[in-house]
């Protein structure tokens, strides 16, 4: 299918690995010119060059840290005009209720609410000046069904699609839209993070850590960076300009939910 987005500009945050960079490879196939952002220089140029290479497609890297206001200020400077945004950020460390103090609340609504409500203000008046526009963020399976070690991410990721809920219907009329995708677990960095905490709590080998939690998901397996692209590709196309405001799970099966 012809995405209908070849030659437009997009902005993928947190691109380097794992599921943004799935997003900034599936972009890039629809031959989407990139602005790819994450705080480490050295996987950050290696994943531009190698999307270059395979795609053919405009990429400027840009090292820093989304989270704070330096850093989104550098990056919409070198980014320019955006047809497309898709907001990403590391999610906040596991714990237990009694574990977090407000300064741990902080930054996770710094990171996982106010990052992605910022870069949405900067770029939405241009998308719809032009009358044109895509917005994804990434978010959590958690925000259907909370994840009881990741209160911190339940709660941001939780005021973030709020926030998306009454934004999308705002600006839709501009041919804009703005949507969200809720990824369960995926075979990324932060899988790894998840199923070694599980490991060493108890006492278990990683690989059964792994085992355990695949067990749980119906399709008996994690996901993948690039079917996680696919979809953001698809939602950031021609053909989603009727889909306005939801929340796209993508977990196996994982969440027993009916709607």
């Amino acid at each position: 299918m012809d995405l209908g987005i070849r030659g437009k500009r997009a902005l993928v945050c947190a691109s380097s690995k794992g599921l943004g960079r799935g997003c900034a490879e599936a972009l890039a196939e629809a031959g989407v010119n990139l602005v790819m952002n994450a705080r480490s220089e050295g996987p950050l140029q290696e994943a531009a060059e190698a999307i270059r290479a395979r795609h053919g497609v405009e990429v400027t890297a840009i090292a820093a840290d989304i989270t704070t206001e330096a850093g989104r200020a550098q990056v919409l400077e070198a980014a320019g005009t955006l047809d497309i945004l898709v907001t990403n950020a590391g999610g906040p460390p596991p714990g237990m209720w009694s574990d977090w103090d407000r300064d741990d609340f902080i930054r996770a609504l710094d990171a996982n609410m106010l990052t992605p409500i910022a870069l949405m203000k900067a770029c939405l008046p241009g998308m719809m000046e032009r009358g044109w526009g895509r917005v994804v963020n990434i978010t959590s399976q958690s925000v259907k069904s909370p994840i009881p070690v990741l209160g911190l991410s339940n709660s941001a990721r939780a005021g973030l699609t709020g926030y998306v809920a009454g934004t999308s219907r705002q600006v839709a009329h501009s041919g804009v839209t703005i949507n969200n995708m809720l990824p369960g677990i995926h075979a990324t960095d932060r899988a790894i993070s998840l199923d070694n905490g599980v490991a060493q709590s108890e006492g278990i080998a990683l690989d059964e850590a792994r085992a355990r939690r695949e067990a749980t998901i119906p399709v008996r397996r994690y996901g993948t960076a690039a079917e996680f692209g696919a979809m953001c590709a698809f939602l950031c196309s021609q053909h989603a300009g009727f889909i306005v405001g939801q929340n796209i799970l993508l977990d196996g099966g994982a969440t027993n939910t009916t709607l």
